[in-house]
């Protein structure tokens, strides 16, 4: 126990000595060894250090992460945690960390893929085409099924044929959003994953 006491006195002695000296010897050594840096080293900058910088939500869970986007030159070349996110003050799980793979990974579907009934292949379409397609299903839907009054006059005002299951990453504006278009269509089966 004396040995501990002694030498923890020693350590004190030194890192509360004067503040020049406390500071070099903090400075220029890691444990008992000099550190001295490079010049090299003196002028290397982050990779990021002239990259734009956009924040973003992280796609996986429904936690909703905060993520730092890196673009430059239009190509994101870094993903991480956002330390100004109050959900997750920077940190990301290790599935979350990886997001940056899943961007510029070369085997990422960048195209609409289609299959038509009874088809066994499938087909690149173009996000128009798939929009136009999804509002006109849509709406052929709603108006074979829309229901205005119920067998006693009551009104309805619905359709129990279209469903919507929202993903886990839509913040509250996007569902308050998504929620206000259904709900004027008359969509009654409206929920999301988060909940689920």
């Amino acid at each position: 126990m004396a040995v501990f006491a002694t030498l923890t006195g020693k350590l004190a002695q030194l890192l509360s000595s004067a503040k020049a000296k406390s500071d070099h010897l903090l400075h220029t050594h890691v444990g008992l060894v000099p550190n001295p840096v490079s010049e090299r080293s003196k002028h290397l900058r982050p990779r990021i250090h002239d990259a734009q910088m956009f924040r973003s939500v992280c796609p996986y869970c429904a936690v909703g992460c905060g993520q730092r986007v890196y673009v430059k030159d239009g190509r994101v070349i870094d993903i991480e945690g956002d330390p100004d996110s109050p959900v997750s003050d920077g940190c990301l799980c290790p599935k979350g960390s990886a997001s940056f793979e899943l961007v510029v990974n070369p085997n990422r579907w960048t195209t609409v893929k289609y299959r038509a009934p009874y088809a066994t292949d499938w087909e690149d379409k173009p996000l128009d085409w798939a929009m136009d397609r999804i509002a006109q299903l849509m709406y052929e839907t709603r108006e074979s099924t829309f229901r205005e009054t119920n067998e006693d006059g009551n009104p309805l005002n619905n359709t129990l044929a279209i469903g919507s299951l929202g993903g886990a990453t839509l913040d509250n504006e996007e569902n308050y959003l998504i929620t206000k278009l259904f709900h004027s269509l008359g969509m009654v089966c409206i929920e999301n994953q988060a909940r689920i």
